[in-house]
């Protein structure tokens, strides 16, 4: 197998694999700009469709929920069909949901729409098992938090930009124009994704699961931790039907309600069933030799850490311009600005979450930042009108430092665990960072602020246990099978 040459990693060379580099994230970043781009102008959306707090407290929850199965669906099928068609098609189709929310003129046709869009969010699922193909790694942290921090800076961008769009063009209806702009954007990269990149370097292998289906495991053990992973998925989504349904927001009927709750029970049933099918000869006791194992409470705790990082992320991005807006009676703008600055650090942090954890090791700067998170969310809990902007300002901002760079050392360490399962490794640990968008919104939209960032806290520090006593250190090599049958040994250290 040929894997691209080690070295320092310069972001201004002329090269196949630095190109591909810059084109992945921008369209991470698109996608991101496209799946963020109502939290800005959600006031502006309030006013015009003289929507209740419960319907923007949905239409929050609904912006993140489908994106956990779409990760686990999409990364099924990058490692089948391979990044680039997929990206490009993910980019295209939600472009054309956006320009459909933009064109909505009721709450009925801004939920489905919204609920649509969340499937844009398994996008990031895709670059990283390209990134994965082009880098070595000893770059591949640094490389997957450039991907990731400037990707996820999308949301930052449609903060800032977006108010902008909309006050420019005026009127009521200048947030529709600001929408539907992102959404042509969106299908326009696609098809400059689409022309501009390939799957691997020339002359590499494209690894693939040998079934398609569920994830491999190599052991009884790592079976059960499977099944285990797989319920808090459904159990999100069946949380998310509970809210919107009679006992929550009321806008589900009971009927519908019960029959999503058959619906997850069913999926459930059948991905325990496929499980089984995928890993029948692990399971009948056939033993798999030590060269191909890996360890799946890896994957385990790097869900929960992803839960703990992104999940936050997600629930604080989406409810801090409006809360600013609130508390602090800021202009829209104004308030998109000030907000911007938890994900503005994604740009950087992320990326120095995968560079250190390249040069210092993976644990240790979870670790690290898990106890700054925890240190973070426990400050912006005293957020509040008697401690100012300034305060405000400070406190998320530091406190995103230490959750962009946990999530970039995170998928710093994803792609070392199984080169041909890490689209579908990325999806569960991706899915995981959107249970955990889901469960902290939810939350959120029952308790105040102040124990909405407490809860952070305690969610950091319970992270920060979990690492310390079961994640270990990638170190010596991985090996996967070529389509010959033989044997090739990939360096992981």
């Amino acid at each position: 197998m040929t894997e691209p040459s080690p070295g320092a990693l310069n972001l201004f060379r002329l090269e196949p694999r630095i190109k591909i580099l810059h084109l992945t994230w921008l369209a991470f970043f698109v996608s991101f700009f496209v799946w963020f781009n109502h939290a800005p102008l959600m006031a502006a959306i309030r006013a015009s469709l003289h929507l209740t707090d419960a319907q923007v407290s949905a239409l929050l929850i609904l912006n993140v929920a489908l994106t956990i199965p779409a990760r686990i669906v999409c990364g099924m099928l990058v490692d089948k069909l391979g990044p680039r068609l997929l990206f490009a098609l993910l980019l295209a189709i939600s472009g054309g949901l956006c320009i459909f929310f933009g064109l909505a003129q009721s709450f009925q046709t801004l939920a489905i729409a919204r609920f649509l869009l969340a499937f844009v969010g398994a996008g990031f699922v895709v670059g990283i098992r390209m990134i994965g193909e082009w880098f070595p790694a000893k770059q591949a942290g640094f490389a997957q938090g450039i991907y990731a921090g400037f990707g996820n800076f999308g949301s930052a961008a449609a903060a800032v930009a977006l108010p902008s769009v909309a006050a420019w063009v005026g009127g009521p209806d200048g947030w529709r124009w600001a929408i539907i702009l992102t959404g042509a954007i969106s299908i326009a990269y696609a098809g400059v994704y689409y022309l501009a990149t390939s799957d691997t370097p020339k002359g590499s292998t494209y690894f693939k699961p040998k079934k398609t289906g569920s994830m491999e495991v190599t052991s009884r053990g790592d079976f059960i931790l499977y099944a285990i992973l797989q319920a808090p998925l459904a159990l999100a989504l069946a949380l998310l039907a509970w809210k919107l349904g009679p006992f929550g927001l009321d806008m589900l009927s009971p009927a519908l309600t019960n029959s999503i709750y058959a619906g997850l029970a069913s999926l459930y049933a059948y991905q325990l069933y496929d499980m089984w099918r995928i890993n029948a000869p692990v399971m009948r006791g056939e033993i798999v030799p030590e060269i191909h194992r890996y360890k799946f409470r890896q994957v385990v705790v790097l869900s929960v850490a992803y839960f703990v990082t992104f999940g936050s992320e997600l629930a604080v991005v989406s409810v801090l311009p409006l809360l600013f807006k609130d508390t602090f009676n800021l202009s829209l703008a104004d308030a998109g600005f000030v907000g911007a600055s938890f994900g503005s650090t994604t740009f950087f942090a992320r990326p120095a979450g995968g560079w250190l954890s390249d040069r210092f090791g993976r644990r240790p700067v979870m670790l690290v930042a898990m106890a700054g998170a925890a240190s973070g969310y426990f400050a912006m809990s005293f957020i509040g009108a008697a401690t100012g902007v300034a305060f405000a300002v400070a406190a998320t901002f530091c406190c995103s430092l230490f959750v962009n760079a946990g999530n970039g050392a995170v998928y710093a360490m994803l792609p070392l665990i199984k080169r041909r399962l890490t689209g579908q490794i990325a999806g569960i640990v991706g899915a995981f960072g959107n249970v955990g968008g889901v469960l902290f919104l939810t939350f959120y939209s029952f308790v105040t602020p102040h124990v909405f960032f407490l809860s952070g806290a305690i969610a950091a520090g319970l992270g920060f246990l979990l690492i310390f006593f079961f994640i270990e250190e990638p170190k010596g090599q991985i090996s996967e099978i070529m389509p010959d049958g033989s044997v090739t040994m990939i360096d992981v250290a």
